[in-house]
């Protein structure tokens, strides 16, 4: 006997148990049957579940799991990512607590710290997912560090490096100056500051004129290599291939033509550092300029500078700088900004943009294909439009710096020589004879310190996680995925290399055929969640208070294709009741004796409502499995709740009560057995999106023998049923309207008024008196009348080509509710008008919130209706 209150706490640890221990989410290489394969985002090794977390997860767990039960062999690969920079971060800040540097440990001794870490808090994540219901194939479960994957990752470098893919250059790298090194685009964070323009005057060659050059950061003019100037500028055609000096450090730098410089802004003229600015980098390798660094690891000045500038914070130098330069009249003009700065996203600290020796790939090269892939529909972006930030990044891709300067990661499997020849190999012995080879002896080498960017590594997770450089059964089976599901933010950073790195290692295939973009979960004023705000939502708090259930359903319902989610508390309350309202269905069944192994064979179907219902399922069924495969999962979300709640619950059940209610009636009867195998076959298709309660009711209200898991999409032929469809739609039809009407005109509910249908040649009025128990009880009638005539003073409506009415003498007192609809007219008028006014007012709609003018919005459109509603029953009663 099911509890009478809903408890998800009983049983989802307990399911999640049973699902492992039987290997219910294990792929088998052997089956008969199609694969379909889906590579789980390796969450940080570092990290806890987060609210977007749990909605992608949500999502591929409902694309896993209806597609096992609709009969394919399902792969979900699992894994962590090592990543790099945060877990270093974690671990460093851990032994700082306790007095221990990482420098001071040396490098073997840090890197093992953090392998005990790891060992110790790496697997959170991981559990926390189990707590969601998610069901990869955890005996597959991969980290980017294991051995597999490190000799993958070496093995890609080598190859590259000797293809000329991988080079080392000297080129401008995102400098983290707390953190010592390089960082990827992804970690940049622009922030909006207050600063300066300083306008500075550069004396021209021999000549009294000077050019007016403006900056935010003037403590790298000490790097300035030359002043660029538009070439079709007027003012310095003149100038062009001419010299002017550098204030404070009397360098002649070249005057320079070059379209970068805007004729519009500002002098015109601007300063070229190529040592320390992403753009004058570009400028300085057009025009072959010196490059200059003028700063050490830490963001102070170096030795290239003024010796009273040569070690001093870069913004401390910056400070000095402006007051020299002011005082001997070398500054124009200062000019208050705001401008944006990039930070790390960890450190906090401004970013220098710095020239140094790093490894890159050649990324423009790569991209070709991967471009062409998604250009010929070979893997397609799920919205569409993705496709655009796709392609805007890979047609004007950077070569990709993949070298940081960390001890957690990848190392490069570069060894330099005496002269510092690089010699990349996969391992030390391999360097050492490539090294013999090229000096004739032997000599000491020395590994590269650093480690490859985390995203490298990532970059060959679908085909790395599967077994490559072995073409393992694995791989030739479960390669390429169906699908990615992962949100907009790394649409660059990871699934474009992971399409340019799969398709060059896999034979030109791609790694997935669809990607499917998911929007951001914000709180419930469209907001982004952050810690700051203190709007962030746990996932495991929700799951705690509400069930894993309700916080998949409401993270589904929401997750229309293109547009953010607005998650408020009280939607997932909503969904905890929607699973409450299931189990309460349950439990009626249960004690209908409407319960058991589902199955209608030899039953016979005769009553036209149990045709309804079964034909209404199977359109759910079909409905449900083309919204899912087409990844409009809050469609299916829709549909099956719609299902349960309103034509299951709310109609079939209200139907069939007097005969589940008759004492006579048997077990086996066409309603019971009708009855219980609709709701089995609803839970299982409702089970991919809510798996726990779901397993729980085909347990034990079904006596399933095999696990919901590992059942069969539920599918049958009730095509000869349509008839009664109509039919039974139709009489529900006349239900609602008279409900409506009834709402509308303020019937009292203890009141049974007739119902009058006109006759006409289109009404079949076997379909009302078939039925006419049914529609007394459920409308709250007296009586069905069909007449030629529509009565005086009654409240009328059409259904479907048929006039109906309620005759309303003797059941309303008509002065007293014409006064009761004037009086919520006049106040409903008042509202409208209060409402058009304000958002009328522009100083209103251009300064408020924008959630607040949406919430106004809103609320016209419901007095408008409303006013309608009460002018349409005002005339009804005339």
């Amino acid at each position: 006997m099911l509890d009478k209150t809903y408890n998800p706490k009983q049983f989802e640890a307990r399911w999640y148990k049973a699902w492992v221990d039987s290997n219910a989410f294990a792929s088998s290489p052997n089956s008969p049957k199609a694969p379909y394969t889906i590579m789980m985002p390796p969450p940080n090794v570092t990290g806890s579940l987060h609210i977007g977390h749990a909605l992608t997860f949500t999502l591929q767990d409902i694309l896993i799991r209806y597609h096992r039960m609709a009969g394919r062999d399902a792969l979900w690969q699992p894994g962590t990512d090592h990543a790099g920079i945060a877990t270093q971060m974690v671990v460093e800040r851990k032994l700082d607590a306790e007095g221990v540097k990482r420098r001071d440990l040396g490098r073997d001794k840090f890197v093992d710290e953090v392998w005990k870490w790891v060992d110790h808090s790496g697997g959170t994540i991981s559990k926390q997912l189990q707590s969601l219901g998610a069901s990869p194939d955890w005996a597959r479960e991969r980290f980017t560090l294991d051995e597999g994957l490190s000799k993958a990752v070496r093995l890609v470098f080598v190859q590259m490096h000797q293809e000329g893919l991988i080079y080392r250059d000297k080129r401008l790298v995102n400098w983290d100056p707390k953190l010592q090194t390089a960082i990827s685009d992804l970690e940049v964070e622009q922030r909006d500051v207050n600063g300066h323009y300083w306008h500075i005057r550069y004396p021209v060659e021999n000549s009294d004129e000077h050019l007016v050059v403006a900056t935010t950061r003037p403590e790298t003019m000490f790097g300035d290599t030359a002043v660029a100037v538009h070439p079709d500028d007027p003012r310095y055609k003149n100038l062009i291939g001419k010299y002017v000096i550098l204030p404070l450090m009397g360098r002649r730098i070249p005057i320079v033509a070059d379209e970068y410089a805007d004729m519009e802004k500002g002098s015109g003229a601007v300063k070229i550092t190529p040592a320390h600015d992403f753009n004058d980098f570009e400028v300085g390798r057009r025009h072959d300029l010196d490059m200059i660094n003028v700063m050490d690891a830490e963001g102070r000045m170096n030795d290239v500078v003024p010796d009273a500038y040569q070690g001093m914070d870069r913004f401390e130098a910056r400070k000095k700088l402006v007051a020299q330069l002011e005082a001997e009249n070398i500054l124009a003009e200062t000019e208050p900004t705001v401008h944006s700065v990039p930070h790390g996203d960890r450190s906090g600290v401004p970013l220098e943009p710095w020239l140094m020796d790093q490894w890159y790939v050649d990324a423009k090269t790569l991209a070709q294909p991967a471009i062409k892939a998604v250009e010929d529909g070979r893997t397609r972006f799920v919205p569409k439009r993705w496709e655009k930030t796709y392609f805007e990044w890979m047609r004007n891709i950077q070569p990709w710096c993949v070298s940081r300067q960390l001890w957690w990661g990848h190392r490069i499997p570069a060894w330099y020589g005496p002269d510092q020849t690089p010699f990349v190999a996969m391992d030390e012995n391999a360097a050492m004879a490539a090294a013999r080879e090229h000096y004739g002896k032997d000599v000491t080498l020395r590994q590269d310190e650093d480690v490859l960017d985390t995203w490298f590594s990532s970059g060959l997770w679908p085909f790395s996680t599967l077994g490559w450089p072995e073409e393992t059964d694995h791989l030739k089976r479960y390669y390429p995925g169906d699908v990615l599901v992962t949100g907009f933010d790394i649409i660059f950073f990871w699934v474009a290399r992971m399409m340019m790195m799969s398709m060059h290692f896999m034979d030109g295939e791609v790694p997935f055929k669809d990607v499917y973009i998911h929007a951001l979960v914000r709180d419930e004023k469209g907001q982004k969640m952050s810690k700051s705000k203190g709007n962030v939502m746990d996932p495991l708090d929700i799951s705690e208070k509400y069930g894993a259930d309700a916080l998949r359903f409401t993270l589904t319902a929401l997750a229309a294709q293109g547009r953010d989610i607005k998650l408020a508390e009280s939607r997932i309350e909503g969904y905890r009741n929607f699973a409450t309202k299931i189990w309460n269905a349950c439990r009626f069944l249960e004690m209908n004796n409407a319960t058991g192994k589902p199955g209608l064979d030899g039953v016979t179907i005769n009553d036209p409502i149990n045709q309804w219902i079964l034909f209404e399922l199977n359109r759910t069924s079909t409905a449900m499995k083309t919204a899912i495969t087409e990844y409009r999962f809050n469609d299916a979300a829709d549909t099956i709740y719609h299902f349960i709640w309103h034509q299951f619950c709310d109609w079939y059940l209200e139907w069939i009560k007097p005969v589940l209610g008759d004492e006579n009636h048997s077990a086996n009867n066409e309603y019971t057995r009708v009855a219980a195998t609709v709701m089995a076959e609803a839970i299982t298709m409702l089970h991919p999106l809510m798996p726990f309660i779901t397993e729980e009711l085909w347990k034990e209200i079904f006596e399933g023998e095999n696990m919901l898991i590992s059942s069969s999409w539920p599918e049958r032929d009730v095509s000869h049923f349509e008839d009664a469809g109509v039919q039974i739609s139709f009489v529900f039809d006349i239900i609602s309207t008279i409900r409506s009407l009834r709402n509308e005109m303020n019937i009292p509910a203890s009141a049974k008024p007739d119902l009058v249908i006109l006759t006409n040649e289109t009404l079949n009025e076997n379909w009302i008196t078939d039925h006419r128990d049914a529609i007394l009880r459920l409308a709250r009638l007296n009586d069905i009348r069909f007449e030629q005539d529509m009565p005086a003073q009654s409240a009328q409506a059409v259904v479907s080509g048929v006039e109906i009415a309620i005759p309303l003498a003797g059941v309303l007192d008509f002065d007293a509710e014409k006064k009761r609809l004037s009086d919520s007219l006049k106040a409903t008028e008042i509202e409208v008008k209060k409402l058009e006014s304000k958002l009328n007012n522009p100083g209103f709609v251009n300064k408020a919130p924008a959630d607040v003018v949406e919430e106004n919005k809103r609320r016209l459109d419901a007095e408008i209706e409303q006013r309608n509603k009460l002018d349409t029953a005002i005339k009804r009663l005339q």
